[in-house]
Parts: structure tokens; sequence; C-alpha cells
């Protein structure tokens, strides 16, 4: 009866070829009394009877007995004879499973320097472990058969890309980081991720124990039209603004034309590109507005315009020609003197008399008073 009893028993264990998976079910729900499992030294062994944790097991060889593990009285199929067990075993993988790649789309920005929409993607690659092979059975694996990581893996990647999104597009939007040159904040951005997805991940059994090589850039389109727009704006402030570097650049294909026209150019037709060319190269009536600087690219100064030339000094004014003064003819000496002056400054003649007979003023010249006929100069007694 012992042989035929040693001879039922069973081992259970996750075969050789599930090495590479986190989670491995068993695929026997009838499990035999006194079976031995195995269990490798890094993974655990978890029970489940419809949908509900019954206990664990650890690294090492079990009996599958109730006397030594009590949970297993709970499994007891009666229909049996006591003999058997009826349970779901998974095997859960507790080492670092490295060399899972992510990356995908994170969503579309604006440029703060140019204002263009650019869409951001991102790659990377991590390794995770499960802390708590219970958590991961009942939150996010269930009681199907995972013959895959990818049901583990796929969750995991959501949560990378959606803690990268909020990351780095905060970082953008406050202008705090230019779209261009975003390698330069790869170490930060793989600290503040691996922190932020272990936080979502805690709930599901799962962490993240290494983030590496990530990379954080744009579209290929958009990549290749903020690489355009920076070369032109560079290019526009060494020629001194766009309307110069526009003709700068006509110039320069009228000049290809020609040498690839060779003999075929006619004098005609270099006498018409010389004069457009010289009409061109007139500055204009009246200059465009100059765009403001952008410090967000590369080699980037004070703006595209040529800084003003100082102002001329203001032509002193010509001096003021003297005020013409009135003067009147002194009466004696017959000098120009100033009107109002009391006396002559050539002879020193009285410039102002008065009448004998009312007082009134009275000119140098004067022969008679204006107010009663006197003579000015009265006969001498």
């Amino acid at each position: 009866m012992g042989i035929l009893n040693e001879a039922r028993r069973e081992f259970i264990a996750a075969p050789d070829s599930s090495k590479g998976q986190i989670v491995f079910k068993w695929p026997d729900h009838n499990i035999r009394k006194f079976t031995k499992a195995i269990v490798e030294p890094d993974a655990v062994a978890v029970f489940m009877s419809q949908g509900q944790l019954m206990g664990t097991l650890v690294s090492g060889q079990h009996t599958l007995d109730a006397k030594e593990l009590p949970f297993l009285g709970m499994f007891v199929d009666w229909a049996s004879g006591g003999n058997a067990f009826k349970a779901e075993i998974y095997f859960v993988g507790i080492r670092d499973f490295p060399s899972f790649r992510f990356g995908g789309r994170l969503d579309e920005v604006q440029d703060p320097v140019t204002g263009l929409i650019v869409t951001l993607r991102t790659f990377g690659e991590y390794a995770l472990r499960v802390i708590d092979a219970p958590k991961l059975i009942l939150n996010l694996v269930g009681t199907v058969d995972v013959t895959s990581n990818q049901a583990i893996t796929s969750w995991v990647t959501q949560q990378l890309l959606k803690v990268t999104r909020t990351m780095v597009t905060t970082q953008l939007m406050s202008g705090a980081w230019p779209i261009l040159g975003l390698s330069v904040h790869s170490p930060e951005i793989e600290v503040a991720v691996m922190r932020d997805a272990n936080r979502e991940l805690a709930d599901y059994g799962i962490s993240i124990t290494r983030l590496g090589n990530v990379d954080v850039n744009l579209d290929d389109d958009d990549n290749a039209r903020l690489k355009k727009l920076a070369g032109d704006t560079a290019y526009s402030r060494l020629a001194g603004g766009f309307l110069q570097a526009a003709q700068a650049e006509a110039l320069q294909g009228a000049g290809e034309g020609m040498a690839q026209g060779g003999a075929a150019v006619t004098p005609m037709f270099f006498g018409a590109g010389m004069g457009m060319a010289n009409q061109m190269m007139q500055p204009p009536a009246q200059s465009a507005p100059v765009p403001p600087p952008t410090p967000g690219f590369a080699g980037g100064g004070q703006g595209y315009a040529q800084a003003p030339a100082a102002a001329a000094p203001a032509a002193a004014a010509p001096a003021a020609a003297p005020a013409q003064v009135a003067t009147v003819e002194c009466a004696n000496c017959h000098s120009q003197v100033r009107a109002g002056a009391k006396f002559c400054d050539s002879c020193g003649t009285a410039m102002q008399k008065h009448c004998t007979n009312c007082n009134a003023d009275l000119s140098a010249a004067a022969k008679f008073c204006a107010e009663c006929g006197t003579p000015a100069n009265p006969p001498a007694s």
C-alpha cells in the first residue's frame, strides 16, 4: 500500500522553458495529496481559489499536506476522498527581469521659442522586479493563463509613458527646457520618471529597478522643420536681417543659374539680371519690422538687425543776426543816435527838448511845438 501511495506522488515545479516568464500558471487544478512542490530560489508559489488568495510558498521543496501547510485544508477535494486538493498555483519570479524596451508618442506641444506645434516621442529600456506576488496576481494578471510577459510589460510601458509625458511637457511649457537638445536632461528625466512610475506601480506589486537610455526627441518631420528654422534664423542674423538674407539667396541663385547656362546666357539676359540685382541691392524705402531676438537657438544673439548707428551730433545753429535798433539823426552833427537817447554819442548835444511854453517833449530836429505851435528855438533877445 505504501508503495502505491509513493508511486502516485508527483513533483510540481515551473518548467525550464518558463524561466523567462514573470508568472507561470501550473496547468492542473487537481493536485494530489503529498505532492512535492519545488520553488526556485528566485520565485514564490501563490495558491489561489476562486479568485481569492489562500497562501504562498517561498523557495525550497514542500510537501503539499494540510498538516504541513494548514492553508491547504481549505483546498481539500472531498470528491476524491480527501486525497487531492483543488487549487490554482502560480509560480512568480521575484528576480530582476532586464532589457524590456518601451517607447511611443508622448504629446503635441508648442515650442515657446518658435510657436511651432511639434510631436514628442520617447524611447528607453528598463528592468523590473515583482515585490508583491499576490498583488500582481489579484490586481493585474488575474487568474488567466499568462503565457508571456506582455500582459505585465504593456501596463508598465503605459505608466512610463504617462509619467514621462507629464514631466517633460511641464518643463517645456514652463520654458525651463528648450525643445532642441533635450538629451542634456536625460539623467534627471530618468530619475524623475523612475520615481513617479514606481509610485504608480506599487499597487500592482511591481517595481522598476533600472531605467536607462531614455531619449526624448522630435518626430522626424518636426525635427527637420526646427533645424531648418534655426539655420535660417542664424543665416539671417549674420546677413543683417531677413530681407538681406533673401537678397543674398536670390543673388546666389541667379549666379548659379548663370554658371549653369554658360555660353548660352545672352548679353540681354545678363544685363537684365544685373539690373535686377542692382535694384534688389538698393536700400528699401521703409524697412520691415525687425523680429525679436531668439535666445532659444544655439548662437542666439541680441536680435536679427544690426545695431543702430549713433546719431550724428546736431549741427550748430547759425548765430542770430543782431536786431535792428531804431535811430534818429542828431540836429547838431547829423549822426545816427539810438532812439530814446538823451544825448548824442558823437557831439553831446541833447537829443530831447521841451517846449518853452507848454513844456511838451520835442524831438531834437523839431522847429515848432506840436502842442501849442511855439517855436522850438525862439530868437535870441
